[in-house]
């Protein structure tokens, strides 16, 4: 779903298909926002697949309560992938040309360690599993976000594809599909988007719906939440809710007509779209939900003015609201206030400690603090991860490159048992020492804990039956 003045174009025009404007932005492979958006509206167009299959087997599962625990998610996204050595992971022992140039600092929990430039983050570690021994094999930012964003590796692993309709479903659009929002809220809505946007017009899968069709991506909105003007339903306030009624009229003589020409699937799709429009722009609850100026002026700081800190804000509110996956992407900021996002090819050490690691430490310290004050971390998942991790040798320019043999996430609430540290790296925090975790693992225990059966079954745009992942959660995490 798309947002602003075009919302409003679509209800009126009964085009399904939008391009936003703003600035280009330079990554590894390069495109822009406006042609993330367009190629998103574009290329996810298979059609709508049959429902679920077959559950799965209630008897494998051990006993307990953590199935389903998790009413909602929070999926902070960390767009470029940090450092794992200089943030979650440090080795003070290892040579110069690997250990970098920070400390490691004592947290909350004995004998676990982070970065000396998490101080709030390090206080909280009792409230998170910290997992330090992910890997998989994708170096290519493209197939990595697949498969860090859907537990299921690209069908081409050693590409780089662009967004296809043959795409394995992100976590979003899988709750899109399965577990509808009980509001006039999507249930998923990704925030400070695109945030794979790169100038060259490659548009980077694993962030849409893939084979299950377009109509199940999450709702997009690109806005930046801490300008001062920070609305994504303006017409919600400022268009009377009449004038959206005729149009709704007009809309439905029109699609008579069209009916008699095109009755594919692609038709009702877009119909079904413009309802889901007019239902969001005709509810007062829905620009409430986006209204972070409701929130004191004093948490709006302790997350931080920047768009993580004030996407992880409006996360904790739209799921309170009843959404039910927010992914909180690692925004640019175009005005320079804040640092790129974490592909620190150069000058790792000054953007991870003057500007990407003080913004995480507010954002992510403070999500926690207000979720679980407010009694909603119990049954709120928060996941935090990037694509992959970083090269252990510091490379000429002060930077370190892709690494995806070993890094770092984080698990917190709905049952996570906090404090806890799962894995462990080798020396130079190259590759897992004990205790690998693959990316289906980790979608297993996003999906188990969301109440959705590991194997759960979509055709794909073949006919062919696709399990949704393959793979066991981590249940010492939380059994």
């Amino acid at each position: 779903m798309i947002l602003r003045e075009q919302l409003i174009a679509t209800v009126a025009k009964g085009d399904s298909v939008f391009a936003f404007g703003g600035p280009a932005a330079q990554l590894c492979q390069g495109v822009t926002r406006r042609a993330w958006l367009r190629t998103g509206g574009v290329s996810s167009l298979g059609l709508m697949l049959p429902d679920l299959l077959r559950a799965d087997n209630v008897a494998s599962r051990p006993r307990g309560t953590s199935f389903g625990r998790a009413r909602s998610c929070i999926f902070c996204f960390l767009f470029g992938a940090p450092a794992h050595q200089d943030v979650w992971d440090l080795k003070p022992a290892a040579a110069p040309e690997v250990r970098g140039p920070f400390d490691p600092i004592a947290t909350s929990v004995a004998g676990t360690q982070v970065s000396e430039h998490l101080p709030r983050t390090a206080q909280m570690a009792d409230q998170f599993a910290l997992i330090r021994s992910v890997t998989h094999l994708d170096s290519t930012h493209t197939v990595a976000m697949h498969y860090m964003q859907t537990g299921v590796r690209h069908r081409r692993p050693q590409t780089n594809p662009t967004n296809l309709p043959d795409d394995t479903p992100c976590f979003g659009a899988v709750m899109n599909r399965l577990r509808p929002s009980d509001t006039v809220l999507p249930a998923a809505i990704s925030l400070n988007a695109p945030g794979n946007e790169i100038p060259s017009g490659h548009i980077f899968p694993g962030f849409f719906a893939g084979y299950l069709g377009k109509r199940y991506d999450p709702m997009f909105v690109q806005d930046d939440p801490t300008l001062p003007g920070f609305d994504p339903l303006p017409v919600a306030r400022s268009l009377p809710r009449e004038r959206l009624y005729e149009r709704e009229m007009l809309l439905g003589q029109l699609d008579q007509i069209r009916r008699r020409y095109d009755l594919n699937r692609t038709l009702r799709d877009a119909e079904r779209f413009q309802q889901r429009a007019i239902s969001l722009l005709s509810a007062p609850e829905a620009a409430q939900a986006f209204d972070l100026h409701r929130e004191k002026a004093a948490l709006r700081q302790r997350y931080g003015m920047t768009p993580f800190g004030q996407g992880c804000l409006l996360a904790r509110r739209l799921v309170e609201a009843g959404t039910r996956l927010v992914t909180v992407n690692w925004a640019r900021d175009y005005q320079a206030r804040v640092a790129d996002h974490w592909d620190s090819h150069a000058d790792n050490f000054v953007k991870h400690k003057e500007q990407l690691m003080p913004a995480f430490d507010l954002g992510y310290s403070a999500l926690l603090e207000d979720l679980r004050q407010r009694g909603l971390l119990d049954e709120t998942l928060v996941v935090v991860l990037g694509e992959f991790g970083r090269t252990p040798r510091i490379n000429a320019k002060a930077g370190r490159d892709h690494w995806p043999g070993c890094f770092s996430i984080q698990l917190a609430g709905a049952g996570i048992h906090g404090g806890q540290l799962y894995g462990a790296s080798d020396s130079i925090a190259a590759y897992p020492a004990r205790d690998p975790v693959t990316p289906e693992q980790v979608a297993a225990t996003i999906y188990h804990l969301l109440g959705i059966p590991r194997a759960t079954r979509f055709e794909d745009l073949s006919g062919q039956p696709q399990q949704l992942i393959n793979a066991a959660p981590l249940w010492p995490l939380f059994s």
